[in-house]
């Protein structure tokens, strides 16, 4: 007949599967706190535009490299650029070949056409274009056009300050140039208005498309920082969710190893103790390492499998478990003085929270002691009352001789400090004066 469980193992599996409970909620806040792309197996990075030849090559290119390459819409523009300030070189011409001799025509011409073709390099040389354009300006009125596309492209791909000295000296330019070369069909003041109101137009048009580009790339900007911002909070929830795994591995295995190392050192130093209690010990053995290794298998099991199926309801610590756990520490030989006073509440009116974080206190300070003071007395006070709070207290006297120094010490102080805090808690720990050491938290109970 098979043997029944032992007692205990109830509550060893309730704290297997809060365990596995937490950590399932750990990796559901990781899941949720990747980018909806990585999250669903999407692409990372920026999203590239559908028809990037549509666009400017300023806005087109997510990574330009050193020298911007024009797209198709680029090609387009300039070229209606450049037959735009043919046009407005034609019209020009016609107005001029009235009232110029034929070696000032030819000369008009050369100039406006070596203009009109050096908008090719418009977008290289903007600022520099402009420049050399007005002063082409003042002997060459066929260059007219080209002269208005260099202040337009100067005022898209260059900053205010770089348009406003331009535009400023284009029109002081204006009335003396009138006054030199007088238009036979309009006087100097109507002439100089003009060109004033299609020189503004352009400057505010220029202005108006950089804006748009300024705006489109102020948001790809924020997208980017978006993004980035999403995988930096998914390492931190990653880095999260790793350390209150590694809290939860610490607190279930921790103490189960503990006792099986007791009693495995129990059966090393008495060869000789009677058959019933090495039978007893070795079950002991058994049935802690079968319990520590189904615990770690239900969270390795959470790791692999996520959130899906977990149920919220399973069973977790609480103070009512806490005479259980003394029990068990008495069986392993160890000498536990538990007192617990809840102004006549029952273990069950203490907050959740507040509750499991007492229980891991108390675990992590028997454990502790079986460690690092075996055979020492160890003392546990749980009290508290609704409004004034819980006091949990876990102290032992100093250990009978030197115990061996134990590897990797001090990180279930480290857990039980964020767990405190994360409770709305404070802990503290240290040791006492007559070489003991102590372990005490306060943990919130409202009325």
């Amino acid at each position: 007949m098979a043997p029944g469980p032992r007692p205990g193992q109830e509550t060893a599996a309730a704290r297997g599967t809060g365990a596995r409970t937490r950590a399932g909620a750990a990796v559901a806040r990781l899941r949720a706190a990747l980018p909806a792309s990585a999250a669903d197996g999407g692409p990372r990075g920026p999203v590239r535009p559908e028809y990037p030849w549509l666009l400017p090559s300023a806005v087109a290119d997510l990574a330009p490299p050193r020298r911007v390459r024009r797209t198709v819409r680029d090609w387009i523009v300039d070229s209606l650029c450049f037959l735009a300030a043919l046009l407005v070189g034609v019209l020009g011409l016609d107005a001029l070949s009235r009232h110029a001799s034929g070696a000032q025509v030819f000369v008009d011409v050369v100039l406006g056409l070596l203009a009109c073709c050096a908008l090719w390099v418009r977008r290289r040389v903007p600022l520099g274009l402009a420049l050399v354009l007005m002063v082409v300006g003042l002997f060459s009125e066929t260059s007219g056009g080209a002269i208005l596309v260099s202040l337009f492209t100067l005022t898209v791909h260059r900053p205010f300050r770089y348009v406003a000295w331009a535009g400023g000296l284009t029109l002081l330019l204006v009335p003396p140039y009138f006054l030199l070369r007088p238009d036979p069909e309009m006087s100097v003041t109507e002439a100089s208005a003009f060109v004033v109101a299609v020189v503004g137009t352009v400057i505010g048009w220029g202005m108006f498309v950089r804006a748009r580009r300024q705006l489109v790339l102020s948001l790809r900007d924020r997208a980017a920082r978006a993004e980035a911002e999403a995988t930096l909070r998914a390492a931190h929830a990653q880095r999260l969710a790793r350390e209150e795994i590694a809290r939860e591995m610490h607190d279930v295995l921790a103490h189960r190893l503990s006792l099986l190392s007791v009693h495995a050192g129990a059966l090393e130093f008495r060869p000789d103790a009677p058959r019933p209690e090495v039978r007893r010990a070795a079950g002991v053995i058994r049935d802690s390492a079968h319990e520590a290794l189904q615990d770690l298998r239900q969270i390795i099991g959470v790791l692999r499998a996520g959130d899906e199926g977990e149920d919220p309801a399973r069973p977790q610590p609480t103070l009512a478990a806490l005479a259980r756990l003394a029990e068990e520490s008495r069986e392993a030989g160890a000498d536990v003085d538990l007192g617990v006073d809840l102004a006549g509440q029952p273990p069950e009116a203490v907050p959740a929270a507040s509750g499991r974080t007492a229980y891991r206190v108390v675990q992590e300070g028997m454990t502790n002691a079986r460690k690092h003071a075996p055979g020492a007395p160890v003392a546990c006070r749980v009290h508290g009352r609704p409004g004034e709070g819980l006091t949990v207290e876990v102290a032992n006297t100093a250990p009978p001789g030197a115990p061996a120094p134990v590897p990797g010490s001090g990180q279930g102080l480290i857990g039980l400090r964020e767990r405190a805090v994360l409770a709305g808690g404070r802990l503290e720990h240290g040791s006492t004066a007559d070489g003991g050491f102590r372990l005490a938290a306060w943990l919130p109970w409202p009325p």
